[in-house]
């Protein structure tokens, strides 16, 4: 049941759906989830364009920055601040905001009234310079700071001396669905009768399709009904600076292996409907990430919460998630692993059907309707404790010159 809160106005500011990419995902996920487990709060978006223009943005949207735009940060602040918001909830990854390491959404935190959550949905332990000044003030201006695994919450405390008792860990939310067996998905996409490995997300060269391709003839020796399914459009970024490239480097490596029967691409961004069904018809998920020190993955938490098995490599989040049994973890790029494993679990039914049992109960704690109302104790608390003074501190000072030396706009 809904709670009652005494938060009457809440902003969200981060990317925000139509824009593809996974924060603009989480980001209506979280907005709408709040909103529907508080409904006397009013919730409304502030998202980053990064397109001239921006995107159709629905009801939920109140307001727009343009990313380079450094005085639109500071229009922003202003409307939340008009907008009597209790508090300012900023989903923050390097790459979102304009300026050095994304310095411009410093100007927005300076101006706002109301206490800011900050979810970092990136903590780097090694930092350049540059980001390590936006990050120090990025802490010093927030109220509290949510992280989604142990290993953030660590780094922290480590490398940013964050006091324990201002980071929040709330994992990932998820979507509800039901479990069901992978057979009753299957016929609607035509994969009916075959082994379905599944990826996916938006591409780019750092997701390692392609070891999971090389891997797939001695996969589809064993199993030749076997078929892998790789969903997702190309990243907007990816598009814009090397086109189809890397899709099409995929392509020609099925063909070098003669498996082009055995993958499907289906090059598209998904609405969470088809998603889900798309997530029931796999037997096995597969994310063979090439970058350790990725913290947080939608793509592993819908999947894991949906009752899969997993094979994953040691990427920070899969290894946290998939530790006790919960999945399988191979090397980063060694498709002679992802085979193994693919050929294990497929010949281990009981195995296979316990670990999706394992995920499946645990996902069930991080589903939206729960993680909403964790975020809301986070925000109640930070209400409590308030804004932080307003003083100039050194980080920003030195963020200050950073923007000076390369300019604003």
């Amino acid at each position: 049941m809904p709670r009652e809160s005494s938060l009457r106005t809440v902003a969200f500011v981060g990317n925000y759906l139509p824009r593809k990419c996974g924060i603009a995902t989480f980001t209506s996920d979280l907005l709408g989830a709040v909103a529907a487990q508080h409904p006397e709060s009013r919730c409304f978006g502030v998202p980053v364009n990064d397109i001239e223009g921006g995107y159709p943005y629905p009801g939920a949207v109140h307001f727009e920055i343009e990313e380079r735009d450094l005085a639109s940060y500071r229009r922003a602040a202003h409307f939340m601040n008009l907008s009597n918001s209790d508090i300012v909830s900023v989903q923050h990854e390097f790459g979102i905001f304009g300026g050095p390491a994304g310095s411009h959404v410093l100007t927005l935190l300076r101006e706002l009234k109301a206490p800011v959550v900050t979810t970092l949905h990136t903590v780097l332990r090694q930092p350049n310079a540059d980001q390590r000044r936006v990050m120090q003030e990025l802490i010093a201006r927030s109220t509290r700071l949510v992280v989604m695994t142990e290993r953030g919450q660590k780094i922290l405390q480590e490398a940013y001396q964050v006091p324990p008792a201002k980071i929040d860990l709330i994992p990932h939310g998820i979507p509800d669905v039901p479990f069901a067996a992978p057979d009753d998905h299957k016929d609607q996409f035509g994969v009916g009768g075959r082994k379905v490995l599944l990826t996916f997300g938006l591409l780019s060269p750092n997701k390692g399709i392609e070891h999971v391709l090389h891997a797939l003839p001695q996969v589809v020796a064993e199993f030749p009904d076997v078929v892998y399914v790789v969903l997702g459009a190309t990243h907007p970024h990816e598009l814009r600076t090397r086109g189809e490239a890397y899709r099409l480097g995929l392509e020609a490596i099925a063909r070098e292996h003669k498996i082009e029967n055995h993958v499907i691409f289906h090059n598209r961004f998904v609405e969470l409907k088809e998603l889900t069904e798309f997530l029931g018809a796999a037997d096995l998920y597969v994310t063979p990430y090439l970058d350790e020190a990725q913290i947080t993955s939608g793509t592993l938490a819908y999947a894991f919460g949906a009752g899969k098995a997993v094979i994953s490599t040691p990427y920070w989040h899969a290894a946290e998630l998939l530790r006790d049994q919960r999945g399988v973890l191979v090397p980063f790029a060694d498709p002679a692993a992802i085979a193994r494993e693919v050929r294990g679990l497929l010949r281990d039914t009981a195995r296979r059907n316990a670990m999706r049992d394992r995920a499946y109960r645990l996902g069930r704690e991080t589903i939206w309707s729960n993680t909403a109302r964790v975020y809301m104790h986070s925000f109640e608390l930070a209400r409590r404790q308030g804004a932080p003074a307003p003083r100039k501190t050194m980080a920003a000072a030195q963020s200050s010159t950073v923007e000076q030396r390369y300019g604003q706009f």
